[in-house]
């Protein structure tokens, strides 16, 4: 890997001119860089497409070529790029539905609207991988046809597919009204899958893995373990009625339990029965669903698993007096809940006059507080609510010099994510005896950091890839660590859009 022409490759200050002469010397990496390029003209895309079908694939998933500009013979893959964003011609489509490449007729079986003949051929495949793909993203009418397939991996796929008709995944979950699936792709690998037409008689069969397939598949006549995934994925399908679903809560299966426990659409007996899941997976995220009444969140409350109430106060329904009370023991960390981040003015002005600290970190990591609550979180005594109000827009220099000041290290690195910091704090920061290494890090990304700064950050081994990309980097540095013995460092240089061009040009080749 070139690490300079890598860099240089995505350098946005790289001129026009240079852009084509790497285009010439291109390799993957490079390529990759070039073709994420916004400033990439529309001769340019076409050149590189022309590199290679990586790169011309790359090229159509972010709109640099049309139809007119592939040949599905030459570059297929690019091709079925395009049909899958849309722009791709129905011809093709015929093309590929009898493509001799397995792969690419499942590739174009995800693909949207592809004309009903197109889908009918698919519909008919010999391998049950490219059914099993159109099943999983057709449309309701196709799906309907494939729950009737034969083989059980296509119910499978569409009963995860979100346009089948709820009655028909009903009929996959219940089995009413639809004929038995007489493969799997178990059966498909036994030497004689005529054997598996009934049930094996034997008590404890024992089960037919294969090397290609899921850990635990097993068949013994009824494709014991796709079913499992059939019904696991039906009942994860907000298209399943609920009805059907709610059949489900006592299942000895943990699986199937658990692809209830998000639902939005199940009667409170069932979150009841799931409030009780011996599994705290299964509480966990019950407790963070939105569509649970306020009864079963507060029997969640006191849940032993920590996991268990952390979830709760992740759910945006939780009551706020639920919320509070779960703050200093569930551990739940600086981190913005969609409950405080939908809190009324009243709430915030409660909530920021808690006696818990843990509630006032909770709400210091709102970003948008009343200056007046904002600047009395940033006079807390407590450093977790200083590290959690330090980033907030709009606090004053003597205010965060302050919390550094009374803090030191605990706080540093969150004062030096604060996009209001100034010039002189960032490099007050990189200064701080002991140093703080992650402070080196946010002080190197930050707008305002200057070269003193800059300078500093080039001494801690993570920070000085990031300080070396920095615009405000002096040149003569940047020069310098195009060098560098590390190649990410060397590449963050050559990326630097302070480079100067005549540089630029002297490392293109």
């Amino acid at each position: 890997m070139n690490h300079i022409l890598c860099g240089l490759a995505a350098n946005p200050a790289l001129p026009s001119e240079l852009v084509d002469r790497l285009i010439t010397v291109a390799d993957d990496e490079i390529a990759a860089e070039l073709a994420a390029r916004p400033d990439l003209g529309r001769a340019q895309a076409l050149a590189l497409a022309a590199r290679d079908e990586d790169t011309a694939v790359h090229l159509a998933y972010e709109g640099r070529l049309t139809s007119a500009d592939i040949d599905p013979v030459a570059r297929p893959q690019a091709a079925l790029a395009l049909l899958d964003t849309g722009a791709g011609l129905p011809e093709w489509a015929r093309l590929f539905a009898t493509d001799p490449v397995i792969e690419r007729r499942a590739k174009l079986a995800a693909c949207p609207d592809l004309p009903p003949d197109v889908t009918d051929t698919l519909a008919a495949d010999s391998e049950i991988a490219v059914v099993a793909e159109l099943a999983l993203w057709t449309t309701p009418d196709m799906a309907a046809r494939l729950a009737r397939h034969p083989h059980a991996e296509v119910r499978r796929a569409v009963a995860a597919n979100e346009a089948t008709p709820p009655a028909v995944l009903e009929m996959l979950l219940t089995g009413d009204g639809l004929p038995p699936a007489r493969r799997c792709l178990v059966c498909d690998r036994e030497r004689t899958p005529a054997a598996h037409a009934r049930p094996h008689p034997h008590p404890h069969p024992h089960p037919h893995p294969a090397d290609d397939l899921p850990p635990g598949a097993f068949c013994t006549g009824s494709h014991e373990s796709t079913v499992h995934d059939m019904w696991r994925q039906a009942l994860s399908n907000p298209a399943t009625p609920a009805r059907a679903a709610a059949g489900f809560a006592g299942h000895s299966s943990a699986l199937l339990r658990w692809s209830l426990a998000g639902r939005p659409d199940l009667p409170p007996e069932v979150w009841g029965r799931l409030a009780d899941d011996p599994l705290p997976g299964i509480r966990g995220d019950l407790a963070e669903n939105p569509a649970v009444d306020a009864t079963h969140l507060r029997a969640l409350a006191t849940d032993v698993s920590p996991d268990v109430r952390r979830s709760l106060a992740h759910n945006p329904r939780v009551p706020l007096d639920l919320l509070t009370s779960l703050a200093g023991t569930a551990k739940i960390g600086a981190t913005l809940l969609p409950r405080i981040a939908a809190a009324t003015p009243a709430e915030v002005e409660n909530l920021a006059k808690s006696p818990d600290p843990a509630v006032r970190m909770l709400l210091a990591a709102r970003r948008d507080l009343p200056p007046g609550t904002r600047d009395a979180l940033a006079a807390d005594t407590d450093a977790k609510v200083l590290k959690s109000i330090a980033p907030h827009p709009g606090l004053s220099e003597a205010r965060l010099r302050d919390m550094i000041d009374r803090h030191g290290v605990r706080v540093l690195a969150k004062v030096a994510t604060n996009p209001d910091a100034s010039p002189s704090l960032l490099e007050h920061v990189t200064r701080h005896d002991p140093p703080v290494p992650k402070a080196f890090r946010e002080v190197a990304r930050h707008r305002n950091a200057t070269a003193p700064a800059l300078l500093a950050c080039l001494t801690d081994r993570q920070a000085r890839p990031v300080a070396a990309a920095h615009p405000s980097l002096p040149v003569p540095v940047i020069v310098e660590l195009l060098s560098d013995a590390e190649g990410r460092v060397a590449e963050a240089a050559a990326a630097n859009p302070s480079l100067p061009p005549a540089m630029m040009l002297k490392l293109t080749p």
